[in-house]
């Protein structure tokens, strides 16, 4: 199996460390190729523009962190067997930013074996907060909360059609969940719910069905070029519906995907993007300084997700285990990010509740 660092992941960063240095190990399973691709590069990007700013520096105590990624092509099967790679074969020392809900969930009977931490899982699915998973600590919020904001927003605004196209896994399930919760709190309910096969993804019924009902919004639920699919297809036959979709695709590279059918579209988001808040200014500065002229959410979420991994390696002391990493998690009490307040306890893995909009401007940039 190949182990992918920055350099073969196309991130633009000169690597302030290398693997015979490095002791810290930190594993990362994910989707370098595949639907989720383009996310996945900018949060990845966004990780280690922190990490490498702490391993120039020295690193934690003396030591580097090394982030070994091996590529799942978003396949649940491959995540697990990777996971068990980088346990058994690498040693390393907890997983980091895994992304998929069905993925993340199937790493639980590996984590629990080893005893393995996994620190944000890029997934809000309500499975992996309650009830506690005790190796598992969230950093954003549930896709639940997301889709409950992004509801109430809308009807705010009038309208009172929506109609739901999701994934059929406990993605989409989640996700699903959260956005009729929404409609309930405002008595609505969908003008229609369609499901798509997350493997095989077909909009050739689905974009004419749900179009030819006239909905005023759709939210849908999926991931990457699914998503991308989805929203093509509505447009393609004749909607001109409001179009949402969950902050898992908050990602410059879902916006190019999207093309001339991106500007408008809503996406909810996990973490701010005003520069207003010190931990916007932090990555956009760090950002600049490796020519990167804009910090995408996806972005962010790696950049934020690094930041608390740090913090926890520190925590955790000379030479740490894994279980010292684990104790080291649950006693993050009100860590600032920069401008927002994370906490771990033994009874919550939560981390972060935020939760808000931005749209897709025709510039293709993501605005509040």
């Amino acid at each position: 199996m190949t182990f992918i660092r920055s350099a073969l992941l196309g991130l633009c960063l000169t690597s302030a460390w290398v693997s015979a240095q490095a002791q810290l190990r930190i594993g990362q399973t994910v989707g370098v190729t595949g639907a989720v691709a383009a996310t996945v590069q900018e949060a990845s990007l966004g990780a280690q523009l922190y990490l490498d700013s702490v391993n120039v520096k020295g690193g934690v105590g003396g030591e580097k962190i090394e982030l070994l990624t091996l590529d799942d092509k978003f396949d649940p099967k491959l995540t697990v067997s990777n996971a068990k790679e980088l346990i058994e074969d690498k040693g390393v020392l907890a997983l980091f930013m895994t992304r998929g809900t069905p993925h993340t969930e199937a790493l639980i009977p590996v984590l629990e074996k080893y005893g393995v931490p996994l620190l944000a899982p890029s997934t809000g699915a309500m499975s992996l907060h309650q009830p506690l998973k005790k190796l598992i600590f969230n950093v954003r919020a549930t896709y639940q909360r997301e889709a409950e904001r992004a509801v109430l927003h809308l009807a705010a605004t009038g309208l009172t059609r929506m109609a739901i196209i999701h994934v059929d896994d406990s993605f989409g399930l989640d996700g699903l969940a959260g956005t009729q919760k929404g409609l309930e709190a405002v008595k609505l309910s969908p003008v229609a719910v369609a499901k798509f096969d997350r493997n095989k993804p077909d909009f050739s019924q689905i974009g004419p069905s749900i179009a030819k009902l006239e909905p005023q919004a759709v939210m849908v639920i999926g991931s990457g070029t699914a998503v991308v699919d989805a929203m093509k297809s509505l447009r393609d036959n004749g909607s001109s519906a409001q179009l949402l979709t969950l902050s898992n695709n908050a990602s410059s590279g879902f916006i190019k995907l999207l093309g001339n059918h991106a500007s408008g579209v809503i996406v909810s988001q996990v973490l701010p993007q005003s520069p207003n808040y010190a931990l916007v200014q932090e990555a956009s500065g760090m950002a600049k300084a490796k020519n990167i002229l804009d910090v995408s959410p996806a972005m962010l979420e790696g950049f934020v997700s690094a930041k608390v991994l740090v913090e926890a390696l520190r925590r955790a002391g000379p030479k740490p285990t894994r279980a010292k990493l684990q104790t080291a998690l649950e006693s993050i009490k009100g860590f600032d990010l920069g401008g927002l307040s994370l906490s771990f306890s033994t009874t919550d893995h939560t981390g972060l509740d935020f939760a808000d909009l931005s749209i897709i401007t025709a510039s293709g940039k993501f605005r509040r």
